[in-house]
């Protein structure tokens, strides 16, 4: 067991000098002691307080999605049509020709429109090598139809690399369930959703691009036509700002 802090203490009285011993306090290990629990009290607070990060709870991640489209074809159709052949080159805008991934076409088997849907997928093969996709890369195959009596569409798809997220809507607890003062689950996912669906280059999200040369010849223009004309009135006056 530790000793008790002491401390002697001289008095002068009338008969003499008396010397008295006292206990003292610690009043430092008092004073940490009641720091550390006020601090305790104010980080739970805090804590509680600070709301998740919705970048956290909907991350969104590169990686590898299946694109794909559905073109209907008639039974009675003899090749593509206009129509066919507007929404395929839409779809191959998205085509990255430096990668170069395999574009399928399937073709149904089984179906109403089996004949038909042969000829226009060939069609869709001509249109796709006439946009600059390498015939190498065009994987002609053929899958079963559900439904024999009905017309089945012809499936083009490749894979590309894509921002994404998860999906949204997403409600486990009560929004009236504020306690913690957190938001909710599905609080940001659709921001997140509309910002990957913005994004052109994926890879902008991992890091910046190189810098590009500089034009001198263009900078040194520039220049020299700012310094022959100065800063005009126009300029002056329209880039003021009065209230």
């Amino acid at each position: 067991m530790s000793k008790s802090a002491s401390k002697i203490m001289t008095v002068r009285t009338a008969s003499g000098i008396t010397r008295i011993r006292r206990q003292v306090v610690p009043a430092l290990a008092i004073a940490l002691a009641a720091s550390l629990a006020g601090c305790a009290n104010r980080d739970s607070i805090t804590v509680g307080s600070v709301p998740d990060d919705y970048r956290t709870t909907h991350p969104i991640v590169i990686a590898e999605k299946n694109q794909k489209i559905d073109l209907p074809v008639g039974a009675g159709d003899r090749g593509m049509t206009g129509a066919q052949r507007d929404t395929l080159l839409g779809f191959l805008d998205g085509y990255d020709k430096g990668a170069a991934p395999s574009l399928t076409i399937a073709i149904p088997r089984g179906s109403a429109n089996e004949v038909a849907a042969l000829v226009a997928g060939r069609d869709f093969a001509r249109v796709a090598v006439a946009d600059g996709i390498k015939r190498n890369r065009i994987v002609m195959t053929s899958y079963q139809s559900d439904v024999p009596e009905a017309s089945a569409p012809v499936r083009v798809a490749f894979v590309a690399v894509r921002a994404q997220t998860d999906k949204c809507g997403r409600w486990p607890e009560d929004l009236a369930e504020t306690s913690e003062n957190k938001h909710y689950a599905d609080f940001g996912c659709s921001y997140q959703n509309n910002l990957a669906a913005q994004v052109a280059n994926p890879n902008d999200l991992l890091g910046p691009r190189k810098q590009s040369d500089i034009d001198a010849e263009n900078r040194g223009a520039v220049i020299d036509l700012y310094r022959s004309r100065g800063i005009s009135n126009e300029f002056l006056g329209n880039s003021e700002v009065t209230y």
